[in-house]
């Protein structure tokens, strides 16, 4: 299992992944699953994984591959965010008709992606891609989009997370959705990678890996847990028709 989220706010936009990948108790791994393809000035594409390893790895080489060919249509040369996604969308369908007859019936090779970023003379836009290839995209009503194991770390981003918000919040919302998630479902783990995008800056920003050791998110985590119990305490005792 995994958990991705991505955030196309007033700003910009705001990529976490985790890493953990398992396929059972006892086999458990670190794999990346956030991954950026761009042009300094003209644009950045980043895309974020979820489902089989295998299919999404193959996906992402086979992208990598095309975007080195300036003779191939690819990430580096499609005019919208639109049309990568919809490339993205097209080589996930290539993977698994590929592999797919051989493996027919022993294996789901369905895989996910979010897709967002900006390209040059477009605003920002994020999409969603599903296993079947179709896609949806967020909007200012709606404007982040999970994949993977995403029920736990969602109501702080319903009840927070705003077109309007900041990055430097919209980051602490993520982070503490992360914080949920992990605590509730162990098929989710550090470390994390983020990054975040300031609007029409057009640069390839580094991203950030949060480890077991990082103090900043140890300090979140541990206000968070300690303000949401100081929360509950403050709370009105129940009313006497309750029969407490």
């Amino acid at each position: 299992m995994t958990y991705c989220v991505a955030m196309n706010l007033a700003d910009g936009l705001v990529f976490v992944s985790d890493s953990r990948t398992n396929a059972g108790i006892d086999h458990i791994a670190t794999f990346r699953k956030l991954f950026t393809f761009g042009v300094p000035g003209e644009r950045l594409i980043v895309l974020q994984t979820a489902g089989n390893l295998a299919t999404s790895q193959s996906v992402i080489n086979l992208l990598k591959q095309r975007s080195a060919d300036p003779n191939l249509v690819s990430l580096h040369s499609v005019p919208t965010l639109y049309d990568a996604t919809a490339l993205v969308a097209e080589t996930i369908r290539e993977v698994v008709a590929r592999d797919g007859a051989p493996l027919a019936g022993n294996t789901d090779l369905t895989c996910s992606f979010l897709v967002g970023g900006q390209i040059a003379g477009s605003p920002p836009d994020l999409y969603s891609i599903y296993p079947q290839g179709n896609f949806i995209q967020a909007t200012v009503d709606t404007p982040f989009l999970q994949l993977g194991e995403s029920k736990y770390g969602k109501p702080i981003l319903d009840r927070n997370l705003h077109y309007a918000t900041s990055l430097e919040e919209a980051l602490r919302c993520a982070l503490v959705s992360f914080d949920s998630t992990i605590r509730s479902n162990l098929s989710v783990g550090l470390p994390l990678d983020l990054l975040v995008y300031h609007k029409d800056s057009l640069i390839l920003p580094e991203g950030y890996r949060v480890g077991e050791d990082d103090d900043y998110y140890s300090d979140i985590r541990k206000r968070w847990a300690s303000g949401l119990q100081e929360l509950l305490g403050a709370l009105p005792a129940p009313p006497t028709n309750y029969n407490v």
